[in-house]
């Protein structure tokens, strides 16, 4: 019998209703893509790609970064490569430890690797750094709230959570605290990159801050549900009623049927 992986119910089933396992606070995740396909997909990509462009943002304006991109800048300043660069390789040394975890990638991880970097790497190239503070502020405040909309975006569209989301979900899902597990990571990350020369500053501390009520507002708003089972139902339901007279009748007798006979197997 087939298993599914829900992760947007964090329910693991057998293929019909009933779930196998202990429900796991997971991001939405999911082998394939489900309908509404070319919604999910376009969502899917164009969150990722302004995903990109609100950090680069972030870099451009040089009041300080949000954890993960204190790291990249740090590795690009002490060893080389853009920040972007960094990014994908960072994300890929991040995808392997998902390995001892158990944790299986959707199509959503896979491009989170390469589309955020590459989008980071291409608008440093493209724009130069104001010096005007007015600008550097606008830069800070617009990349956060546009960070968070691309969170929202991406994640909604429920095609496999990020690698270091999927990380802190993994290993949250072993009985730990998903709050210490999130500090633990985000604080090693910005650690290791201000050690390396990474910019920590109010912009740091102003992503703190800002990204969680951001991403509570804009995830459940670009959420893209499966339709309910119920409404394919009922469309079957009403084509067989305008097939032929009394067949809806027969089709609803049929399934009323079916748990009583259910009931007497054994």
């Amino acid at each position: 019998m087939a298993t599914t992986l829900d992760v947007c119910s964090s329910v693991v089933t057998d293929g019909g209703c009933r779930p196998t396992r202990a429900r796991r606070p997971l991001i939405c995740e999911r082998r394939s893509v489900p309908p509404p396909r070319a919604r999910r997909l376009v969502q899917l990509f164009l969150g990722l790609i302004l995903y990109g462009v609100s950090d680069a943002m972030l870099l451009l304006a040089g009041l300080g970064l949000d954890p993960w991109d204190v790291l990249h800048q740090g590795l690009s300043r002490r060893i080389g490569l853009g920040v972007g660069t960094w990014a994908i390789i960072v994300g890929v040394a991040v995808l392997l430890l998902w390995i001892p975890l158990r944790q299986r990638p959707g199509i959503g991880t896979l491009c989170n690797v390469l589309v955020v970097g590459v989008v980071i790497d291409a608008m440093l190239a493209l724009v130069h750094p104001p010096h005007a503070i007015a600008t550097r502020i606008a830069l800070l405040v617009g990349g956060v709230v546009l960070n968070g909309v691309a969170t929202g975006a991406y994640i909604g569209a429920g095609l496999g959570p990020g690698p270091r989301d999927g990380l802190m979900t993994a290993w949250a899902a072993r009985g730990h605290s998903i709050r210490i597990v999130r500090t633990m990571i985000e604080v090693s990350a910005l650690a290791a990159g201000w050690a390396l020369g990474g910019t920590v500053g109010v912009g740091t501390v102003f992503y703190a801050l800002a990204i969680g009520p951001l991403a509570h507002r804009f995830i459940p708003l670009l959420e893209i549900r499966r339709p309910a089972p119920q409404v394919a139902a009922t469309a079957t339901a009403e084509a067989t009623a305008g097939a032929a007279p009394g067949t809806a009748d027969r089709a609803s007798d049929r399934t009323s049927a079916q748990p009583r006979r259910a009931g007497r197997q054994p």
